[in-house]
């Protein structure tokens, strides 16, 4: 089985690694590790692209913390799954396209997201990556939520 995991740093992230290092992976499951780095001028003239599209300096620090948001990731799904083969992979793109693609180009089984959680007017503003991950996967797509996203929707709302 492949498992293509998308992580970001962000708490639903961190909640889709510790949900994936606990979970009973066949044997001989593969797990790919995906970051994506947002361009910082947008691929596409959509609105909600140019509202998210982040700044140069923004760009480039998470370009800095992604070898080690991977490698973090890395050693817990090996300490919580030591069977399961874990590779890691850094990307330019739009988030939600560069996770489609990959998954179709590595032929993964199961995409598997955080998800922040946003309420309408927050997704209409800023985009929903998991939601356009499920709408657009060529495989099954596991949204995990944080209870903490869940909490700052219910207080957001």
């Amino acid at each position: 089985m492949k498992v293509l995991l998308a992580i970001d740093g962000s708490s639903p992230s961190q909640a889709a690694v510790v949900e994936a290092a606990g979970f009973p992976w066949p044997k001989e499951t593969e797990v790919e590790l995906l970051t994506v780095i947002h361009p910082t001028i947008p691929l596409l003239t959509e609105p909600t692209l140019v509202i998210a599209a982040m700044s140069v300096q923004e760009a480039e620090e998470q370009r800095q913390r992604a070898p080690l948001l991977v490698q973090v990731a890395r050693e817990q799904i090996r300490s919580g799954a030591p069977n399961v083969s874990v590779r890691t992979r850094i990307l330019d793109g739009v988030p939600a396209q560069v996770i489609v693609e990959e998954a179709r180009d590595w032929s993964a089984d199961l995409i598997v997201v955080g998800s922040h959680g946003y309420g309408f007017m927050k997704r209409m503003l800023l985009g929903s990556v998991a939601g356009a991950v499920v709408a657009n996967a060529p495989c099954s797509v596991l949204v995990v939520r944080s209870s903490s996203s869940v909490d700052d929707v219910a207080s957001a709302d």
